[in-house]
């Protein structure tokens, strides 16, 4: 199995608020986008495909790539959506269960700064059309700075009220930001998800860790000619990666603003 391709995008809009903006593409860039995989001679697969070969199943097609979403934005129900299944390609969209709406009702609360976000009704719908849904915790916390309950909260409590409101397993995670730590990866395969996400903008490759897949971000500053490079293989290392002495600094220091209460915040960095 070669670089494998896991593309990570988040919003797919002509007007995004602004604190996501440089995390969203327009949806003619999106189109554009899925041209050239298409041109490149890349086959678009399910990520479970991928997990089942990271866990010794079946290998994957040659050139396989990857879609995924992350957040759960509304527009992925009224522009992702349609677009996918015109093509007729798979992805699978991580919801960060707390910014969801309940029928009738408010979200119950996350992290994220306000925008359109999903509901549970839209939810089920793209689950019953072949969109794999997975988890991205309660509220979009960093799950390497918080502990106990809290942690238990994001990680366990949040597959229970998604496996609720789709009515099955859901066995496909993705942490927040991207970060992680070898505690956290510990407590997300004990709660009975199969995979996880980061993204560490590196392919993914046949020897990848399954609770730790690279992904590539797309962001609306990313050049054609880089996207063509990731397209080709070529332009970033592959995984699986060691955490470098900069990751575990960079996880103290953020531990330390927490604890002091000015955590480090900003829009999401997955």
């Amino acid at each position: 199995m070669r670089a494998v391709p896991v593309f990570l995008y988040h919003s797919v809009s002509e007007d995004p608020p602004d604190w996501i903006a440089p995390y969203t593409v327009s949806p003619k860039t999106f189109r554009e986008q899925l041209d050239r995989i298409a041109d490149a001679g890349l086959t678009v697969v399910p990520l479970r495909r991928l997990v089942a070969a990271l866990h010794g199943g079946p290998a994957l097609p040659a050139n396989a790539a990857v879609l995924t979403f992350d957040d759960g934005f509304a527009d992925f129900y009224w522009t992702v959506a349609p677009i996918l299944t015109e093509r007729g390609l798979p992805a699978t969209l991580y919801v960060t269960v707390g910014a969801i709406h309940p029928p009738g009702g408010e979200p119950t609360g996350s992290l994220l700064p306000d925008s359109r976000m999903l509901n549970w009704r839209q939810v089920g719908t793209l689950d019953a059309v072949g969109v794999e849904i997975g988890g991205h915790s309660q509220t979009h916390a960093q799950l390497d700075t918080v502990y106990g309950q809290r942690r238990t909260d994001e990680i366990v409590g949040s597959k229970k009220r998604l496996e609720d409101a789709i009515g099955h397993p859901a066995t496909a995670f993705a942490y927040p930001h991207g970060y992680s730590s070898p505690a956290v990866r510990r407590q997300v395969r004990a709660a009975g998800w199969t995979s996880a996400t980061a993204v560490e903008n590196k392919f993914s490759s046949a020897t990848d860790d399954p609770m730790r897949i690279c992904r590539l971000m797309v962001r609306s500053d990313t050049p054609d000619s880089v996207f063509d490079d990731w397209t080709a293989g070529r332009g970033s290392r592959v995984g699986p990666i060691r955490e470098s002495l900069y990751t575990r600094g960079w996880r103290s220091y953020r531990r330390f603003t927490r604890f002091v209460g000015a955590p480090v915040g900003g829009p999401p960095k997955d």
